[in-house]
């Protein structure tokens, strides 16, 4: 009998802080916390696509392969999971037209690298 009353007591704390304005409050706060975050990456991810994709168009008609791989699956295709459209869509199906060449880094030997100012 005595464990019931406890059992009953706390069933009726969890339910009145449950049934409360101010746990609906904390949660609803940490709810938009997290759309504003969301927001701020999608408005980041769209300007970086833009103004890259527009930097790639207007410099000519290709684009290396390592800025498309950057651009493409690092931005453009995360900001389309997190259902961006748009400007950057039609940003990148332009960039999709540029002809694609091998991008031209060469590896700098560790030994030639100065360490002394």
């Amino acid at each position: 009998m005595h464990m019931e009353t406890w059992t009953q007591m706390l069933v009726t704390i969890i339910c009145a802080v449950i049934a409360s304005s101010g746990f609906w409050a904390i949660l609803q706060k940490k709810l938009d916390k997290k759309d504003v975050t969301r927001e701020m990456l999608l408005g980041l991810a769209h300007d970086r696509i833009v103004y890259l994709g527009m930097s790639y168009i207007q410099r000519g008609d290709w684009i290396t392969q390592d800025e498309y791989e950057n651009l493409s699956d690092y931005l453009y295709k995360p900001y389309i999971k997190m259902d961006g459209n748009g400007t950057a869509k039609r940003v990148m199906e332009s960039v999709n037209k540029l002809r694609i060449v091998p991008s031209n880094y060469k590896a700098v030997p560790c030994d030639s690298i100065s360490t002394t100012a």
